[in-house]
Order: structure tokens, then C-alpha cells, then sequence
């Protein structure tokens, strides 16, 4: 099993330029979508838009949490950004990743941690055979607690 955390290195070879990502998805070139987009591009790990906004709103002050939800969804749209959830209460967003990846949440700290595994591409090839459904996406979310809380828990 690979395993790889989000790094900031990765998230750089992910940059781009912001205001072509919007510009190929079609959507309206916006200082404040740029910004949105930006932050997601920069963050590190799967940002809320409570924590998008925050950040936003040091950039920009007269940005409204209702301006960064209606972006969210914008974003969705053309698939620039995914949405998470990895409980009922909070909503997460990524940029869409180049290939498939899949979760580990620590649930005393709520540390996300991306990784590949070759099983669920087995499961979309096989599973379809069985009960004669056509797959078009995969979700895998692991939890548990990673080795701080762990040892917190002690």
C-alpha cells in the first residue's frame, strides 16, 4: 500500500495559475474567485469554507462567507474542486487530484491522510460483474487514531 501525506511540495507542482484554471473551466475570471481558488491551491490538507474564508478574508477583508460558499459551488460545477465529507458537520475541499485517491481520518485530531491502494480498483472491475450495477466512482474513508493520539489515548 502506498501511503502519502499532503505536502506543500505537492501541492506547488498542483499550482498553477489560478486565473487560467477558471478561464478553461469556462467560468467568469473574479479577483475573489481567483483568491478562493488560490487558498485551496496553496492549502495544506482538506480545508473547510470556514477555514477557506478565513484565510480569504486576510487577503481580502470585505469577502462574505456567502461569497465563498456560492464560489464552492461554482468550483464544483466544472469539477475544478472536490468535495468531502468526512462526517455529517463539515464539508471539506481539495483540488481535483490527478489520479484517485482515498482517506485515512484520525478521529481524535481529525488529521487527513491521502492514500493509494490498488483494492478499490479491483472492487469497481469486479463488483459490477456480481450485482450488475455500472460503477462510476469509488469512495474509501478509513478511521482510526494516528500515532500522537494514539499515544495521547495511552
Amino acid at each position: 500500500m502506498q501511503v502519502r501525506s499532503i505536502s506543500n511540495n505537492q501541492s506547488q507542482k498542483k499550482r498553477g495559475s489560478s486565473q487560467l484554471a477558471l478561464r478553461k473551466s469556462g467560468k467568469r475570471v473574479t479577483s475573489q474567485r481567483a483568491l478562493i481558488l488560490d487558498i485551496i491551491q496553496k492549502g495544506k490538507g482538506h480545508l473547510d469554507a470556514d477555514e477557506i474564508y478565513r484565510r480569504a478574508r486576510a487577503i481580502q477583508p470585505r469577502i462574505s462567507l456567502s461569497t465563498v460558499y456560492r464560489t464552492l459551488k461554482v468550483f464544483k460545477e466544472p469539477g475544478l474542486i472536490e468535495e468531502l465529507r468526512f462526517d455529517d458537520s463539515h464539508h471539506h475541499y481539495e483540488m481535483k487530484p490527478a489520479r484517485k485517491h482515498y482517506h485515512l481520518v484520525c478521529l481524535g485530531c481529525g488529521k487527513v491522510i491521502e492514500f493509494q491502494y490498488p483494492l478499490a480498483r479491483h472492487l469497481k472491475r469486479s463488483v459490477p460483474e456480481v450485482k450488475d450495477i455500472e460503477i462510476v466512482d469509488a469512495e474509501l474513508r478509513l478511521t482510526g487514531y494516528c500515532p500522537q493520539c494514539r499515544q495521547k489515548k495511552g
